[in-house]
């Protein structure tokens, strides 16, 4: 539902690291290996969320018309979080406020959101909007779920097993979602089957594969290079790595939760650690006066609700549906990334096919932007010293940014060691300093290759 969708416009500024923001509905999504999620519940919740019409003319207000599990068996504060949770959802399926119209076409989308709760956890929300089946104009409906599980692709599986029900009858979509709730999560690059009974059609067995990288199974890069170019994304890259304000445009709910996704996902092993709203309800558009940083979705009918407002100042991405490119001046994203680095990452993105698959292009965007990381910032295994008589370890910032090679990487590790993304990093690695995943493998790897050429080479922790 979604077609080929360009930049129009950047406006930035720069804003200095600080500590997360208390973010209004969620910050930025952290957890880099789902696998741990494996046998637990598929989903928490679905909920279809319907638009009630209100007194005043062509005003509506979402409103939750089913609900799967029920819970009534709740204690009083818990319902009353509950009741809060339900709302929420029922603003990010339907984030453009109240003023609809009744239609009689509506082709149907699939989009994403994160919720945060008060604890720091967090759940992901897939929406797919479309128009229920009847006579006449009516407004669109929303098909919610809620889950600890990150997978768009799984979810839009799911999505259209519930469609398919839906349209026989609402009775259908409740023994489907039983039988999936009853399965258990499958590890990644495996596979559940969920049996179910359809009227007329008998008894289907559907398959739910997630992907064997888990790093990537939320992530689909395609959107973001149908919107942007090469050179855009190094530019977006470059502003997201140092944490600034960054608000993404764009007419369709489902470009935009694509694409701001892919913008995180760009920052493995780092992550996101502020404020991180793909798809921003009209109710909460003064978020985009925060002072500190943000990654924010806007829909284009919101646009003039933050253009005519002298305070902010993030950069603006537009993401239009045509294939032309317009770029507005910018102030030092291009000069960030040391240009020896530029020139590889443009040429690692210049080597994907044209018409890649999403498993083919996910893995040139991501091992791209990788190796950028473990070029720049992968010697910070050779700073990590082990505290005497302790299983912790402290790191020495200031010799890992003077050791960086070459020099002309030097001003961005310096800069970068400064964000709270980093600071995070490296707080997890002095509390388990002999813990090594996928980046340690990688940083081995390409620091065996340079002592092989007689380049630099890092050591370990000691």
């Amino acid at each position: 539902n979604e077609g080929p969708a360009t930049p129009r416009s950047f406006r930035t500024e720069k804003t200095p690291a600080l500590p997360p923001s208390s973010s209004l509905a969620s910050a930025g999504p952290r957890s880099h290996d789902p696998g741990h999620l494996s046998g637990q519940f598929f989903f928490e919740y679905l909920v279809v969320v319907g638009l009630k019409r209100k007194a005043e003319a062509g005003s509506y207000e979402p409103q939750i018309t089913y609900q799967f599990p029920k819970r009534d068996s709740l204690a009083k504060f818990q319902k009353e979080e509950e009741e809060k949770s339900l709302k929420a959802i029922a603003l990010f399926c339907f984030p453009e406020g109240v003023n609809w119209a009744p239609l009689t076409e509506y082709p149907s989308e699939t989009f994403s959101f994160v919720l945060t709760e008060v604890d720091g956890s967090r759940r992901n929300g897939y929406c797919r909007r479309l128009l229920p089946s009847g006579r006449g104009a009516r407004p669109p409906e929303a098909y919610c779920i809620i889950s600890r599980l990150a997978c768009f692709g799984l979810f839009s599986k799911i999505f259209d097993e519930v469609e398919k029900r839906r349209q026989k009858s609402m009775a259908m979509i409740y023994p489907f979602m039983q039988s999936l709730r009853e399965a258990p999560v499958p590890a990644p690059g495996n596979t559940v089957k969920i049996t179910s009974f359809i009227p007329e059609s008998g008894t289907e067995i559907i398959s739910l594969t997630r992907p064997v990288d888990s790093r990537l199974e939320h992530v689909d890069f395609r959107a973001l290079f149908r919107c942007l170019g090469d050179e855009e994304v190094l530019e977006v890259f470059a502003a997201t790595v140092l944490e600034r304000r960054i608000i993404f445009i764009a007419d369709e709910l489902s470009t935009l939760s694509q694409v701001l996704h892919a913008v995180a996902a760009l920052l493995y092993p780092f992550a996101w650690q502020h404020t991180f709203i793909s798809i921003v309800p009209t109710v909460l558009i003064d978020v985009v006066m925060a002072p500190t940083p943000y990654l924010l979705g806007i829909t284009s009918r919101m646009r003039d609700s933050i253009t005519d407002t002298s305070d902010v100042s993030g950069r603006q991405v537009t993401i239009a549906t045509s294939c032309c490119l317009c770029c507005a001046g910018t102030e030092d994203e291009d000069t960030i990334i040391p240009p020896k680095l530029q020139e590889e990452l443009l040429q690692a993105l210049g080597s994907r096919k044209k018409n890649s698959t999403e498993e083919e292009l996910n893995k040139v965007v991501s091992e791209a932007f990788l190796s950028f990381f473990v070029k720049t910032v992968g010697h910070f295994t050779g700073h990590v010293r082990r505290r005497g008589g302790s299983q912790t370890a402290i790191f020495h910032k200031e010799k890992f940014c003077k050791a960086a090679e070459p020099k002309a990487n030097r001003p961005f590790v310096t800069l970068f060691s400064k964000t709270q993304m980093f600071d995070i990093f490296i707080q997890h690695v002095e509390r388990n300093p002999h813990q090594e995943g996928f980046f340690h493998k990688k940083i081995a790897a390409y620091q065996k290759a340079e002592k092989t050429k007689g380049g630099w080479a890092r050591g370990r922790v000691v």
